[in-house]
């Protein structure tokens, strides 16, 4: 799984240009060709912090609800591409030639658990 960082928050960008340089036509030219390559299993992009609900639940069983979560971080989860790639190296490959990885933004690589193994 590609877990894709955002450097700033998500609010200041403006349409054209992200924080980190690229544009929505990189974005666009990235998917295609993750998703021509096939690798691809699915993939998203997550709607703006602001509309993120945070869940807790106490030792007693009592539920917490918050606005959005409240980390003193600079990254963001923007989104995520679950990619079906033989081994580690290329799964680095693909995060490297990710728009989300350059200007600050990072691009997380973990595997997905298999339990039934």
């Amino acid at each position: 799984m590609l877990l894709i960082q955002s450097a700033s928050n998500p609010e200041e960008l403006d349409a054209a240009t992200a924080a980190d340089g690229s544009t929505f036509s990189d974005w666009v030219s990235y998917d295609r060709t993750i998703r021509d390559s096939g690798v691809h299993v699915s993939g998203e992009s997550l709607a703006d912090l602001t509309t993120a609900t945070t869940v807790r639940v106490s030792p007693s069983g009592e539920r917490l609800i918050t606005d959005g979560p409240f980390a003193e971080t600079r990254e963001v989860l923007g989104g995520y591409y679950v990619i079906d790639v033989p081994d580690l190296d290329v799964a680095l490959d693909w995060a490297a030639r990710c728009p989300g990885a350059r200007g600050g933004g990072s691009v997380v690589v973990r595997p997905v658990a298999n339990f039934d193994a």
